[in-house]
Parts: structure tokens; C-alpha cells; sequence
């Protein structure tokens, strides 16, 4: 991985700035919200600090303020002595709740965890012998090899290209696993279509909202399962991701990460048989690493207050106002992907903008912490550097 960031002070503007015939693009790419939403993101962006241009939370999320707070006074508290464990349960219980409502499913379907391949390898182990799995080629692996490692069981795993995967939905085909945005580049499933392809054979559908949840709109009550890391752009400290489950396939899957957390009382559950597991999604629960949980609340309190309809529209507006200024074709994405030439990494540390490259490519992301000026910026410094693939 290279990461670009700021080791020097800003770069002079020189031949082909923005300031020439970019800005007459850029202007027709501002963000269209009511000015409430303006008002809402403008609140929100007073949250971040960073002494760059961040412009990487498909990496990691940068904190709101509130939430280097909320960890410093739990911190302190810890620091004390006076921290209890029971007390974590709030924040625990809290952030399932704002999970929920960003997704639209009830609480009670929602399970608390530490990593997305935890959860997809309950989902993996659940599977009866011998089925079939369909992925999308490049996937992110954590999506992919918690299916791969189950051909000892007879679990075979079969991939086609993102753009073509509802086509290849069969009868045959037990489970679909793939992502919502792809981490590589943002490409986006076309959730639709494969929502009625699946319908038609019967075949369920796991999704990863790792990429999407905190920008991208998801109903995630249309899928058997969705799996979601809350460290980007949800952000919330790394430790953090959520798993929701259909009713309906509650008693299907096995709870083979059972724990004292699991129980339907925690702090009677602690010790001792019989097996006395919560009667909803928490069955699934993995023991909260705590100081995680404190901080992801306040930020899902924030990316709550600003709205789903708003985080997307000022997201995806911000990368196409990018795109627009450099010639890149839109992908209706929160994150650009582009073919960097030699001199960029040097260009962007330079000018303090910090992006990473996946897959050979840079990638950037759009995010309620980006303003209209770190893009304009970031144009001015890339304009004529970047090529589509």
C-alpha cells in the first residue's frame, strides 16, 4: 500500500490551475441540497480537523470531535478505576440502535462484532454441503475467503464480474456474496437486478456495506444477511462491525462464536452450562472490544443528524464535481479510482492531499469531512495527471 500525505507546504499554482477553463466546469458541479442539508453538512463538517486533504475513508474515517471526546473522557474513566464493564453495555446497545435506523431493519436483527470476516464466516459455516457460492471477481477477500476455506466441505465458490453477476445467478447457486462498492475502485453492484435475480431461484444474498453504509443508502432488510466493518465510512474506531440477518433465518444460522456476550442475560450468562443464548440477533454477538463502541456512537450520531438522502447527495456530488475538473467519466460513486502518472505521488505530498492506491490504481473518496475547496484543491494539483483505465 502507499498512502500520500502531506510532508511539505503546498505546491505554487502553476499552467493549468483551475482557475482557467476547469472552473467553468467545476461551478456546474455544485452540491444541489435544500439549505437545510446545507445547513447540516456545514454543522458536521465543523466536526473534522485534519491537517490535510483527506480524501481516504474507504481507508479509514477521520473522527468527528465528538468522538475523540467520548474516548478521552472513557479513557480517563478507565484510567481511574471507576470503569465497570456493565457500563460499556450502553454504548454497545446504543450504536446497534443508530446502525439499525442507517439501514432501516429493526434492532433486534442487528449483531455486534469485531470484524466483517467473523461474520461472514458464520455465514459460511452455516451452509449445507455441497453448495454453491457466488462472488464477484476482485472482491474484497474478507468477503471471498470465508467461502474458499469450505471446499473441504464440499462448498464450491464461483466467481463472474461485478457488472454481470445477477446474469449469472442459476438455480443452483446457494448464496451470493459480494460487496455493495467495491473496495478497489467504487464500482457499485447493481442491487436491483440482483435482488430479482435471487428472488427468482430462491438464492440468498449476503452483502457487504463496508464500503456503502455512511454514504450510500442501504436497505439492508432486502438481503438474507449484510455484514458491515464501521471503521470507514461510518467513523467509528476499528473493532467495530455489524451484522443483520432476516428474521426468518435466525434459527439457521449456527451461533459458533458463542460467548458469555451472547447470552440472553450477559451478566448471569457468564458462567456455567446450559446454553442460554439471546432469542434475537445478539445470539450472534462477539464480546465488544469496548473502547470501540464508545467511539462509534457519537459518530453514528452524527452521520444520523445529517441523513442518509444528504451524506449520499453531497458524497457522490463531491466526486463528480472531482471528475468533471480532471476528465474523468462519472461513476455515480463516492469513490474515484484513476491511473496516476509518475509525478502524482510526489504532486499530492507536496499539496497535503492524502489518498492510497488499490489495485494500481489512486483512489480517492468523497466523504461529509470533504468540502467543495479540498476538491477544487485537489483538482488544481491533479488536472492532467489522471487517466481512466
Amino acid at each position: 500500500m502507499l498512502a500520500w500525505g502531506k510532508d511539505t507546504p503546498a505546491a505554487a499554482e502553476g499552467p493549468g490551475s483551475w482557475h482557467g477553463h476547469t472552473l467553468a466546469t467545476l461551478i456546474t458541479r455544485e452540491i444541489q441540497v435544500t439549505p437545510e442539508q446545507r445547513v447540516a453538512l456545514a454543522a458536521a463538517r465543523r466536526e473534522f480537523s485534519p491537517d490535510v486533504i483527506f480524501l481516504n475513508s474507504a481507508t479509514m474515517g477521520l473522527p468527528p470531535r465528538r468522538t475523540l471526546a467520548a474516548l478521552q473522557d472513557s479513557i480517563a474513566e478507565w484510567a481511574s478505576g471507576r470503569a465497570q464493564g456493565p457500563g460499556y453495555d450502553v454504548w454497545v446497545t446504543r450504536a446497534r440502535s443508530l446502525y439499525a435506523d442507517l439501514v432501516g431493519v429493526d434492532p433486534s436483527l442487528v449483531s455486534t462484532g469485531s470484524q466483517v470476516s467473523v461474520f461472514a464466516g458464520l455465514i459460511a459455516a452455516s451452509l449445507p454441503p455441497g453448495s454453491e457460492v457466488l462472488t464477484a471477481a476482485g472482491d474484497f477477500t474478507s468477503v471471498l475467503f470465508p467461502f474458499h476455506v469450505q471446499a473441504a466441505r464440499g462448498v464450491a465458490v464461483r466467481e463472474a464480474p461485478l457488472e454481470h453477476i445477477a446474469d449469472a445467478v442459476t438455480s443452483t447457486t446457494t448464496l451470493v456474496a459480494v460487496s455493495a462498492v467495491q473496495s478497489a475502485d467504487g464500482r457499485m453492484a447493481d442491487l436491483d437486478a440482483l435482488v430479482a435475480a435471487c428472488a427468482t431461484t430462491g438464492t440468498k444474498i449476503m452483502l457487504d456495506t463496508t464500503q456503502a453504509v455512511g454514504w450510500l443508502p442501504i436497505d439492508a432488510s432486502r438481503f438474507a444477511y449484510t455484514v458491515s466493518g464501521g471503521y470507514k465510512w461510518q467513523l467509528a474506531p476499528r473493532g467495530t462491525a455489524f451484522l443483520t440477518i432476516q428474521r426468518e433465518l435466525l434459527d439457521d444460522m449456527l451461533p459458533n462464536n458463542a460467548s458469555w456476550y451472547a447470552g440472553g442475560d450477559r451478566w448471569s450468562s457468564i458462567y456455567g452450562a446450559p446454553l442460554r443464548l439471546a432469542d434475537d440477533a445478539r445470539r450472534f454477538d462477539v464480546s465488544p472490544a469496548w473502547l470501540a463502541w464508545v467511539g462509534a456512537v457519537p459518530s453514528l450520531e452524527l452521520l444520523t443528524e445529517v441523513g442518509r438522502d444528504t451524506l449520499h447527495t453531497h458524497a457522490v456530488a463531491l466526486a463528480h464535481r472531482f471528475c468533471a475538473g480532471v476528465d474523468l467519466p462519472e461513476q455515480g460513486s463516492a469513490i474515484v479510482a484513476a491511473i496516476a502518472d509518475e509525478e502524482v505521488p510526489a504532486l499530492m505530498r507536496s499539496a497535503g492531499i492524502v489518498g492510497v492506491t488499490r489495485a494500481g490504481k489512486l483512489r480517492l473518496s468523497f466523504h461529509v469531512s470533504t468540502s467543495e475547496e479540498d476538491v477544487d484543491r485537489t483538482v488544481e494539483v491533479l488536472s492532467g495527471h489522471l487517466r481512466s483505465s
